[in-house]
């Protein structure tokens, strides 16, 4: 029993180590939406941001979603903006990491607190997913480019057949039959992982 349950826990922790991290959707203000007198350096304050999530913004009639220049932001600037959006229902992708700004462009609205400032971090790469580099052609053997030398028979005396004793090392056994039955897959590898700790495991039971 206790041997089942540590397999099952190491195949399931190699597993979440190797899945990658879901894009996030943030929607601004939570239910308070984009809206005059909002708080919105404590709400992006309490969250984390990466390359790949998406900002919603939800607002009524009259306001718009910018995204400006960190000088426009100070300044509540609304001339040279990035980007702008007025439809009541804004969905930003982050595509860069770094820090991004929004604000209302409507009169007054941005000094009224509609400016959203959020860091955004790159977005994590699980180390398990990286490639594997191609592996580099061996150079011919010297022994393939030998002749073959004509060989004189010789008389051989017969010997007597000694016994061999099987070998009785099954970690060797156990990781070929592992690392045969798993692909060169980031998931395979972490599966690879996860039974082989098991193995250890149930060896020190």
């Amino acid at each position: 029993m206790a041997s089942s349950v540590a397999l099952v826990f190491s195949v399931f922790l190699a597993l979440n180590m190797a899945m990658p991290t879901l894009a996030a959707t943030h929607t601004v203000g939570d239910t308070s939406g984009w809206a005059i007198g909002g708080d919105y350096s404590t709400w992006a304050s309490g969250l984390k941001f990466r390359v790949g999530d998406s900002l919603v913004f939800n607002y009524g009639p009259g306001h718009t979603v910018d995204e400006v220049k960190e000088s426009d932001y100070k300044s509540c600037s609304t001339g040279n903006s990035l980007s702008t959006d007025s439809s009541g229902a804004t969905t930003i992708t982050l595509k860069t990491a770094g820090t991004h700004y929004f604000i209302c462009a409507a009169p007054s609205h941005c000094q009224g607190g509609m400016k959203l400032a959020v860091k955004v971090k790159a977005k994590k790469v699980s180390d398990s997913a990286a490639a594997p580099s191609p592996a580099k052609d061996s150079p011919p053997s010297d022994s393939d480019n030998t002749k073959d030398t004509p060989t004189t028979s010789t008389t051989t005396t017969p010997t007597t057949p000694t016994s061999t004793t099987p070998s009785t090392s099954t970690s060797s056994s156990t990781t070929a039959a592992i690392s045969s039955a798993i692909p060169g897959s980031p998931i395979g590898g972490a599966v690879f992982i996860g039974c082989w700790i098991s193995y250890l495991v149930l060896r020190l039971l």
